[in-house]
């Protein structure tokens, strides 16, 4: 049995699609500076990223000179770390869901 939608059902779910798209496209491309509000990782790098956008250890990041935002994950807030130190280099702080990492746990993102 063939289950068939009429064209306006394909439509709408096309739609959907579309405007889904739309808003995580403009999410995903709004700068590091208004997204640090929202980030839920928050990381000051000590050198400038050499890249705007980046994708570490599976999670994206936004940066802009030395600062990096990102969206939560389900990883521990020490892997996600240790991935942004691998593509970018030592990070100089690193702030969970706007508590920072404490320096043993920096020193381990780091080491």
């Amino acid at each position: 049995m063939t289950l068939s939608l009429p064209s306006t059902g394909k439509f709408a779910i096309l739609a959907t699609a579309l405007l889904y798209t739309g808003i995580s496209f403009g999410i995903a491309t709004s700068t590091p500076a208004q997204a640090a509000g929202n980030a839920y990782y928050s990381a000051t790098l000590s050198a400038p990223a050499s890249e705007n956008r980046a994708v570490a250890d599976g999670v994206a990041w936004a940066c802009k000179d030395a600062i990096c935002v990102a969206n939560k994950t389900s990883a521990r807030p020490l892997r996600v770390c240790r991935g942004l130190q691998r593509k970018f280099g030592e990070v100089a702080t690193f702030t969970v869901n706007g508590q920072e990492l404490a320096a043993e746990e920096l020193a381990k993102c780091n080491g």
